[in-house]
């Protein structure tokens, strides 16, 4: 049984798309795969079975996977343990783990390689961040041009998780961001300045154990989307929903438009999460454990 990371974005999306670094981490839910030889390619996600040639966008993403790892035929099975398409990077736990499932009955090649081509499918141009922070684990320092730097962490990081509101794509949310870039570029240049400099302090935080500081760092990012017109109603309620039950920090995290916030906690989420099933909103505890499991 192959497994991988969900992700959550400490601070850093969209502008990663652009060069400025994000710090991710890879939590302790995601995705498992197992792979077994048979006479014909067949792919199972949870209870949806995709035939690989029937050309659906998720066909095409298991071509390029398999293509990617010379893959013989094969029966794959992934079970999904995070909600798809919220910013807790599904499609890429499903690529690194169904990739790690294809090389353990016969494919060869390289994981991160493989799980790309998969998200190319779906993301276009993805920055990368997502399939590292899945192959991972831990919490990581990621440039587009230098790929992840793993950040040791003292402490495991404890996190409380909610789905705010209905997804948006991806796709049209990096698009969003684009066109505001070409029309107001020197907003976006200031933006992406600052969330440079909260970037880098909160790695600092991280190594220090500073999650207190690390939260605020985390709010002052989420005011920086919100000016990028990412955030929602549903984004902002579910934030002041955390802060108010003791949270450190509160933010969006993924594309944005909708989809999952993240909260820090010092030790227990539990009031956190209390306070958001009180509104109405499914949520989970996660973490980040310390040390980064072997890729």
């Amino acid at each position: 049984m192959a497994h991988a990371n969900g992700k959550v974005i400490l601070l850093g999306e969209h502008t990663v798309v652009y060069g400025v670094p994000a710090i991710a981490a890879g939590i302790d839910r995601g995705a498992s795969a197992v792979a077994r030889p048979a006479g014909k390619a067949s792919l199972k996600l949870g209870k949806e079975r995709v035939d690989p040639a029937g050309g659906s966008e998720i066909a095409r993403a298991y071509s390029a996977l398999s293509d990617a790892l010379s893959a013989p035929p094969l029966a794959v099975e992934v079970e999904l343990e995070i909600p798809a398409g919220s910013g807790l990077g599904a499609s890429a736990a499903i690529g690194v783990a169904a990739a790690r499932a294809v090389i353990e009955a016969g494919g060869a090649g390289d994981v991160l390689e493989a799980a790309t081509a998969w998200e190319r499918v779906f993301h276009g141009n993805p920055s990368g961040i997502d399939a590292a922070a899945a192959a991972h684990g831990g919490c990581i320092y990621f440039t587009r041009a230098e790929g992840p730097t793993p950040i040791r962490l003292i402490d495991p990081l404890r996190l409380a998780i909610a789905v705010a509101g209905p997804p948006a794509s991806t796709r049209q949310m990096v698009e969003s961001v684009a066109r505001m870039r070409d029309r107001r570029r020197e907003l976006f240049d200031k933006t992406a300045d600052g969330i440079l400099s909260l970037v880098k302090n909160a790695r600092l935080c991280l190594e220090s154990g500073d999650t207190t500081g690390l939260g605020r760092l985390m709010d002052l990012n989420q005011m920086l989307l919100s000016g990028l017109f990412l955030s929602t109603e549903e984004i902002e309620n579910a934030c002041r929903i955390a802060r108010d039950a003791g949270a450190l920090g509160a933010k969006l995290t993924g594309a944005g438009g909708g989809g999952c916030v993240v909260a820090l906690v010092e030790e227990d989420a539990g009031p956190v999460l209390e306070a958001w099933k009180s509104h109405g909103l499914e949520c989970f505890g996660a973490e980040v454990h310390a040390r980064e499991p072997a890729p």
